[in-house]
Formats: structure tokens, sequence, C-alpha cells
């Protein structure tokens, strides 16, 4: 399992796109997790599934009231990672008005979540295998600090505790 002092996994995650321009075309486009993240301050947090009631009514509501905030304190991008598909999470970015604060970025085979160790199976609950929820402060690509939720559980990983972790 990934821990402080650990490097982000080299993997792929995919972004939706609406508007085209600065390099990205519209539609799904690759993020590299050692390119994005380098050089920056990443306020890194995964959830179970896009829509679902935690996710929607407090996790991604929590990061996009306090956008302006992590800005403040030295953290150049937030980014919310769901095993979910690319198209899915643009929709969800939509719902959810995260443009300008929090990047909605898909991790559909759920590569990132395998080798970070952090996975959550949800195979009898019909959902099948997905990223448990987590919150982390990332610094050129490593990571500072990491706070993960045991099942069922919302109270370390919100946007309050990280935001605390990356302004001291």
């Amino acid at each position: 399992m990934i821990k402080i002092g650990d490097t982000l996994p080299a993997t792929t995650l995919m972004e939706y796109v609406e508007v085209e321009g600065g390099g990205c075309s519209l539609g799904p486009n690759p993020v590299d997790v050692a390119q994005a993240s380098a050089g920056k301050t990443i306020a890194l947090f995964a959830v179970p599934g896009a829509f679902t009631p935690t996710c929607s009514a407090q996790h991604v509501p929590g990061f996009v009231e306090k956008a302006a905030q992590f800005k403040a304190a030295g953290v150049d991008e937030i980014w919310c990672l769901s095993v979910n598909d690319a198209f899915v999470m643009g929709a969800w970015a939509r719902d959810q008005k995260t443009a300008g604060a929090v990047r909605m970025l898909a991790d559909g085979d759920a590569a990132f979540a395998k080798a970070t160790g952090l996975t959550l199976d949800l195979n009898g609950k019909g959902l099948g295998l997905r990223s448990n929820r987590y919150s982390m402060l990332v610094k050129n690509g490593q990571v500072t600090q990491l706070n993960i939720e045991g099942p069922g559980q919302f109270g370390v990983s919100d946007a309050a505790t990280l935001l605390a972790q990356a302004s001291a």
C-alpha cells in the first residue's frame, strides 16, 4: 500500500475536456500522472464512485468550496479520482460545478487504485472493484500526507482535514 514518502504510481488517468485548448482536444484526454504532478503540489482525493451519495453530497462539494483556500495554502491543483470512465467523470464535473476548482480524473480500469493498493471490492454490491475513499497531499509527485478512510467512513479524507495539513 502506498505510504507517506512514496512516489505516485506511473499510470495514466483520463480527463474529459469540454473546451478545446491548451493542447487538449474535446473529449477524453490522457493525463500522465508523473508529468501532471511534476513540480506541483496536488491535493488529491479518491472516491468509490461518481454520483454516489457521500461523494456527491459531501466529498466533492467540500473541495470545490475550499478551492481558493487550497490555492492560498500553496496547492496548485485539486484532483478527484474515481474508478469510472472519463465521460461519467465529465458529467459529474458538470453536475458538481467543479470547473476551475477540481480536476475530475477517471481511473477507468482501476490501474491507479491497484498500483496504490487502495482498492475497495464492491463486487457483492454490484459496483465491482473501486477505489477506497482517501485523500493525500502530493508534492512533486511524492506523497507527504495520506488520510485513508475505514469501510463506510467519511471523517479523515475531507477537504477540511487536507486543507489543515496543507496549511501546516
